[in-house]
This record gives C-alpha cells, sequence and structure tokens, in this order.
C-alpha cells in the first residue's frame, strides 16, 4: 500500500508539473524549420508570423532553414526532435506531394507529426507565353488537342506544388503538356518568359508582375476560389475544369507527443496573428490568402490534400 500512494503521489507531481509546463510555454525561443531557402516565398511567410508569434507569446521564435529533398530533410527533422514544443515545421503542399509520391520515406507524415494551423493557402496562376496564342483555359485545352505533345509547361521541380497543379491539369483535361523541371519556380518563369515553354503553373507573387507588364498572360487562378491579388481573373474550376484546385498552402506541424494544450494554445495564437495587419498585409502582398483553422481542421485538409495528390500522381504515372 505505501508503494501505491507513493506512485500515486509521483504520477500526481509529474501531471501537475506538465499542465505548469504547458501552461508557462514557451519559457524559451522556438525554432521554426523551414525547408526552402532564404528570400523563397514559404520562407518569407514564415518569418513574418514567428515575428508575429514571439509578440504574441512573449518568446522569439526563431526560422531555421534546413534545405533540400522537397522538404523532406527539413520534416524529418521535426519529426525525430524532442516533443515538448520548442521545435516546429513549417509544413507545406511539398509534404502531402512527398507523401503521396515516394513510398520509403524516413518519417510519416501523420503518424510522427501533428498539426497545429493552417495559416495561408497560396493558389497558382495559369500564365502563358503571348507566342501560344490562347486567352483562356478553354482554348489552351483545344490547343493542346491540336498538338499532343506541342506544348511543354515548366514547373519548380518534380514533385512540386507547381508540378502536380500541371499534372492534374492534364489529368482532368484529358490531354499532355510536356513537363520540364526546373531547379525552382524563377528559371522556370525566366525560360518561360523566353518562350523556351509555353505555360507556366505559377505562384502568383513570381508572375504578376509580368503579367502587368503584357510580359506573359494569365489565364486562370489554380484555387477553389479566385484569388484577392487578381480578383478578375477566372479560377481553372470556372474556365471548364470543375472541381480543380491546386492551391499551395503553408500551416505549422509540431512532432507527435507534444502534449495537446501546447498544440491548442500554439494553435490560438497563429489564429490570432493572421488576423493582425502584421501578418495578413505582408502575406497579401505576396498573392497569398489568410486561412486558418483548428488542429483539427488542418488534419482533415492534410489527408484531403494527400489523397488528391495520390490520385493525381497515379493517373499521370509519376514515380519518384
Amino acid at each position: 500500500m505505501p508503494h501505491r500512494t507513493g506512485f500515486a503521489v509521483l504520477f500526481a507531481l509529474v501531471a501537475l508539473l506538465g499542465a505548469a509546463t504547458a501552461q508557462d510555454y514557451p519559457t524559451r525561443p522556438v525554432r521554426v524549420v523551414v525547408g526552402f531557402g532564404p528570400g523563397a516565398s514559404g520562407d518569407i511567410a514564415a518569418r513574418v508570423l514567428a515575428q508575429k508569434l514571439g509578440q504574441i507569446l512573449g518568446q522569439q521564435f526563431i526560422v531555421e532553414n534546413r534545405t533540400g529533398a522537397a522538404s523532406n530533410i527539413a520534416t524529418n527533422y521535426v519529426a525525430k526532435a524532442p516533443k515538448d514544443g520548442y521545435t516546429l515545421l513549417q509544413a507545406t503542399v511539398a509534404n502531402t506531394i512527398s507523401a503521396a509520391l515516394t513510398p520509403n520515406l524516413p518519417y510519416d507524415l501523420i503518424k510522427d507529426l501533428v498539426p497545429v494551423s493552417l495559416f495561408a493557402t497560396v493558389p497558382n496562376l495559369v500564365v502563358v507565353h503571348p507566342s501560344v496564342g490562347v486567352r483562356s483555359i478553354a482554348a489552351l485545352i483545344q490547343l493542346a488537342r491540336e498538338k499532343p505533345d506541342g506544348l511543354a509547361f515548366g514547373s519548380a521541380g518534380v514533385g512540386s506544388g507547381s508540378h502536380f497543379s500541371g499534372e492534374l491539369f492534364n489529368v482532368m483535361a484529358g490531354i499532355k503538356l510536356v513537363h520540364v523541371p526546373y531547379p525552382g519556380t524563377a528559371q522556370a518563369v525566366n525560360d518561360l518568359l523566353a518562350g523556351r515553354v509555353q505555360v507556366v503553373f505559377s505562384p502568383a507573387s513570381s508572375a504578376l508582375q509580368f503579367v502587368e507588364e503584357g510580359r506573359l498572360i494569365a489565364l486562370a487562378s489554380t484555387g477553389a476560389k479566385r484569388t484577392s491579388v487578381a480578383p478578375d481573373l477566372p479560377t481553372v474550376s470556372e474556365s471548364g475544369l470543375p472541381g480543380y484546385d491546386t492551391s499551395g498552402w503553408f500551416g505549422l506541424m509540431a512532432p507527435a507527443g507534444v502534449p495537446r494544450d501546447i498544440i491548442e494554445r500554439l494553435g490560438n495564437a497563429t489564429q490570432e496573428a493572421v488576423k493582425t495587419r502584421d501578418v495578413y498585409g505582408p502575406l497579401r502582398q505576396q498573392g497569398m490568402e489568410v486561412e486558418t483553422g483548428t488542429s483539427e481542421e488542418f488534419a482533415a485538409y492534410i489527408a484531403a490534400d494527400m489523397a488528391k495528390w495520390a490520385r493525381t500522381a497515379a493517373g499521370a504515372g509519376v514515380r519518384r
């Protein structure tokens, strides 16, 4: 009986210590690990959010770039980090594409990480070189049918959001735009400007300037609804491919096992942050749409995204 009483007291103390730790969190700087290099749109988004989270929670949130392997290096690092809430991942569409495309990842996105909150979505623009001679999605599809394998689309690399935007377009339209991968979006857009590829599914922040200058033509945006940076531009779904939606996104995830109340505190702070002008202003300047929700809502979003990319990979015959 004394031993049982002693264990009961010990368990109670551990529970109280855990509650106090969660209540006081954070007591030291928090790292937000980003899988892309400084200056990339995801890096900018992470730094904007991190600064505001630091103000809200009273501790510094430090962005750490761990680049390579379509964000898999960063994701694996966070998946194996201590379960204390002091190492977070900025998750992106690259994670759900990798989960759908790569069979032997060193981590399990669903089992090894827990969603905190979505905070932004990033619709692409379907942009073409003026020499292509089309000004609508319907015209692009018709031209692709008339010229099988005669049109090429550039992307930010195999497995990138811009790659899978093009592959889903091919599958849903029943056409074959030839995929040309590049090291990044900037290189793909540069070759589009030079007319070496005909189409790019580009983040608005990388293409809108050239559209406004008349050097490229925007046919549609790729999100479920029109983007605020180009509200007069129809979506691909409106333009003849109902249900097409290839928005990129940014959200926070933590190692599985982080206490639930820490996850909730981080999620509440994220939802508060994105409502401030300090966050939504810079994000919208980058062509992003502010969007957030609970951990459970983000988990459902991730699951739906993974299922969509798995269907796309199977339909397009894409393997890694």
